[in-house]
């Protein structure tokens, strides 16, 4: 008798093994659904478990739940030491339709902060907004994040993202004295500064 193309019996027996387990796995599961009360998977068949537990063992990449990164900013000053901004931040941004976006509204205490990075386009520009709470006075500046843009792909089974790459930043200087690239590279590393900010501190 002829064996079908490509027949295996100890693949087919493992698979059988395989099956098997991820049954009783799933009959676990809703037996324990079943001694929890308003456990909303209780009303769940076993066969539609197995099906989860059955995908679930297929995919081994996490795709991330936000393809956007993010900048991160540190306050120092000029001992080299974290700092506090003691006046209210505005942060906001032009968007693409020309009109403004706020993307930090009326911070207070400030010690660091985040913002997006833009991917269809070589800068981004950023106007910060700084009111002194004790003489009422607003000042406004202007930085400027310089980028190379990169494609990144952590499966085909994920929406594409971008990572960027910081090639330069300039800032006018009203309230803030100065601010230097500490990390160049943006990804979905959070727990580096990309920015250290210098503010000017009232006389």
């Amino acid at each position: 008798m002829l064996k079908p193309f490509g027949f295996n019996k100890s693949a087919l027996v493992m698979t059988r093994k395989k099956d098997k387990v991820l049954r009783q796995l799933a009959k676990k599961v809703h037996i324990a659904a079943l001694q929890t009360k308003g456990l909303s998977m209780l009303a769940l068949p076993i066969g539609f478990l197995t099906l989860l537990l059955t995908t679930a063992a297929c995919t081994s990449i996490d795709c991330p739940l936000n393809s956007l990164v993010y900048t991160q900013y540190q306050l120092m000053n000029a001992a080299g030491k974290v700092d506090t901004l003691a006046d209210t931040l505005t942060i906001y941004t032009n968007r693409v339709d020309g009109n403004d976006s706020v993307l930090i509204n009326r911070n207070v205490k400030t010690t660091e902060f985040s913002l997006p990075i833009s991917y269809a386009q070589k800068q981004d520009i950023f106007f910060f907004e700084t009111k002194d709470t004790l003489y009422k006075t607003t000042k406004l500046d202007t930085v400027i994040v310089e980028k190379e843009d990169m494609p990144h792909f952590e499966s085909v089974d994920c929406s594409p993202s971008f990572f960027h790459k910081i090639t330069s930043v300039s800032c006018t200087h009203n309230a803030i004295d100065s601010i230097v690239i500490n990390n160049h590279d943006v990804n979905y590393d959070t727990s580096k500064k990309h920015f250290l900010i210098y503010f000017k501190h009232r006389d």
